[in-house]
């Protein structure tokens, strides 16, 4: 395998990790800002209360992209098997 070959499979799974976590991470940050806001405006110092929000957030987000991500990942699999299959 040559040194381009394996900074193409590299930049594959960096866009493939990127598909998937991105949005569960951009929903975390919002939750956590939306949280935060109320938190500042009501004046609310608990610092547990932005945990529970975030996670029912990330675990909705990922139920509902659970087919987007399988699929994203199927696809990276094919790729890395074909190239396994190729003989490099």
């Amino acid at each position: 395998m040559t040194g381009l070959a394996i900074l193409d499979v590299a930049r594959d799974g960096i866009f493939v990790f990127l598909k998937i976590a991105g949005p569960l991470m951009l929903v975390s940050l919002g939750v956590g800002l939306a949280v935060s806001l109320v938190q500042a405006l009501t004046q609310i110092q608990e610092q547990t209360l932005i945990y529970v929000p975030k996670v029912v957030a990330v675990f909705a987000v990922l139920l509902l992209m659970l087919p987007f991500i399988g699929d994203a990942m199927a696809g990276y699999m094919t790729r890395i098997a074909a190239r396994i299959a190729a003989g490099g």
